[in-house]
């Protein structure tokens, strides 16, 4: 990605530093994943992909964004979670965001329209690999490719499943399986 963005002289956009901020954790050792945050629509024009971090002193997944540089707290400071701030959006529960959150570092973020209507739009659906790895997404002949998409209980009629679809020229498979179980997509690592 480093070399596409030298050669076309462009930036990432946020899938693209969502992966490359992944393969930095994984580097240093950390459990990490990055994350697609989609709305309830199953055609949309607009997600938004952001990373997932172990914290073995919290002992759960911790909430990164890097397109933002955002990371968000409850109201007594504590880092929190993906699946956290879902439940607190729903329960309308205080969220905070780091005050220095940015958007790639051109912008500051607005805590308001972040929160309330850009990540509360994104995070209906959410999808990860299953295994997180280097070089997860490049292509690769005869590379198994699978994704996990939580979705939550009835939506949009769908039920937990398995969709398979293959890539003719390098036969590539890529595999999305469905659950409505919060407690398997959230596991520890």
């Amino acid at each position: 990605m480093i070399q596409a963005c030298k050669d076309t002289i462009r930036g990432l956009n946020c899938r693209g530093l969502a992966i490359t901020l992944n393969e930095c954790y994984l580097a240093m050792g950390f459990k990490s994943r990055y994350v697609t945050c989609m709305p309830r629509e199953l055609e949309f024009e607009d997600c938004h992909v952001i990373n997932m971090v172990y914290s073995n002193e919290l002992k759960k997944w911790i909430y990164l964004d890097p397109t933002n540089n955002a990371y968000i707290m409850d109201e007594k400071g504590t880092l929190l979670s993906i699946e956290e701030v879902r439940q607190r959006m729903i329960d309308k529960k205080q969220l905070i965001l780091n005050p220095d959150a940015n958007w790639n570092n051109l912008e500051a973020t607005i805590p308001d329209f972040y929160l309330t209507f850009y990540m509360a739009k994104n995070l209906y659906r959410i999808q990860c690999p299953i295994s997180s790895e280097y070089n997860f997404e490049t292509d690769a002949p005869n590379k198994t490719v699978e994704y996990i998409e939580l979705l939550p209980l009835n939506a949009l009629n769908r039920v937990p499943s398995k969709k398979e679809f293959s890539k003719g020229e390098t036969n590539s498979k890529f595999i999305n399986y469905n659950t409505n179980d919060p407690i398997r997509f959230w596991a520890k690592p």
